[in-house]
């Protein structure tokens, strides 16, 4: 009788997923460091996701999370008079806290949970709004008081992960994510780049399967 009612459960898809993650991270600022050397601060992202599955090849995710910024590197005499020729910011470093929401692709389409493959890809593209908070200076000299700043921006998330099976309602996964940002001043330094600010993020992720209680 057990069997039984259990395989009529696990006939009941569950269609919620949440999933936590941590790993490094790195902001591509104007003030961040020499990119093309590796010389630059990398630092923890930490987040948590819930996603609802609307058919068999796609689920809407929604994602809220921190990342923490810094700037770095050796600059070289002629930039750091250009920057103070400018009053833009030589350091800047704090918390960006993102908000997010992206359709996500399944590669490979399952439509009960218990019917999903060992190995499984996903990505998706969205749109989600950023609020960074740092503390910054106009020189290196360790005698400057920090000022503080905040700063609001919106961004297209671009994330990918390869999710592995450990059970049948729980997945790890590998997941990289790219939040494009629309400024180019979370940092207070800008033009230097040719492009904006935007972050990177590595995360080892765990997944978990679940139906609201009402279901079980």
């Amino acid at each position: 009788m057990a069997k039984a009612q259990n395989f009529y459960k696990e006939r009941i898809s569950r269609n919620n997923i949440l999933t936590v993650g941590v790993g490094p991270s790195f902001a591509y600022l104007d003030n961040g460091g020499q990119y093309r050397d590796f010389n630059f601060e990398i630092k923890p992202a930490i987040s948590v996701a819930l996603s609802k599955k609307l058919s068999a090849a796609f689920d809407l995710r929604s994602t809220l999370g921190v990342q923490f910024i810094s700037s770095g590197g050796n600059p070289s005499t002629p930039i750091r008079d250009a920057w103070f020729a400018d009053f833009a910011s030589f350091t800047a470093k704090g918390p960006a806290f993102f908000f997010d929401i992206m359709p996500n692709l399944n590669l490979i389409p399952f439509s009960n949970h218990m019917h999903r493959t060992r190995v499984n890809l996903y990505g998706g593209v969205g749109l989600g709004i950023m609020h960074i908070m740092t503390e910054q200076t106009k020189s290196f000299s360790p005698e400057e008081t920090p000022t503080k700043h905040q700063v609001t921006t919106g961004y297209v998330p671009v994330r990918a992960g390869l999710s592995y099976s450990i059970g049948p309602y729980s997945d790890i996964a590998g997941e990289g994510t790219m939040l494009w940002t629309f400024s180019d001043n979370l940092d207070g330094n800008v033009g230097f780049n040719r492009f904006g600010d935007h972050l990177f993020q590595a995360q080892i992720v765990y997944r978990r399967y679940f139906r609201p209680k009402g279901l079980e």
